[in-house]
């Protein structure tokens, strides 16, 4: 979580806009979040996704629970979305798992339409 202190947020140039501000900051804490695994965080023990490598073992079933399992994690720890979707995506790459994740910014009502490439090893790319 380096980088997300209040030290550093308080040091920031404000030379982006507010809106840009709160949508940079919801992905990169979607990216801190989904590369967490539950249990990770002492202080709250659930925070963050199941292993994903526990999932693979159970695919194409298991897309489902990994689906709903970022989803509820989205909607539990990032109050700043809702109205979250998430749904899985054709890949073209063997051993990678795609996801979109669309939901609507509570502050102004935007839509943020991302995409997640789970890469071998479980670690989650968010665009």
């Amino acid at each position: 979580m380096a980088g997300r202190g209040l030290l550093s947020r308080i040091g920031k140039a404000e030379a982006s806009s507010r809106h840009g501000d709160v949508s940079d900051s919801v992905i990169e804490h979607l990216r801190v979040l989904l590369n967490t695994r539950r249990g990770e965080a002492p202080t709250v023990p659930d925070y963050g996704i199941p292993d994903i490598t526990d999932l693979a073992h159970t695919l194409p079933a298991g897309l489902t629970t990994l689906t709903r399992a970022l989803r509820d994690t989205i909607l539990t720890y990032e109050p700043r979305l809702k109205n979250v979707n998430v749904r899985n995506l054709a890949s073209d790459e063997p051993l990678v798992l795609r996801f979109e994740i669309t939901a609507r910014l509570v502050e102004d009502n935007r839509v943020l339409k991302l995409q997640t490439r789970v890469r071998p090893g479980g670690k989650i790319d968010v665009v």
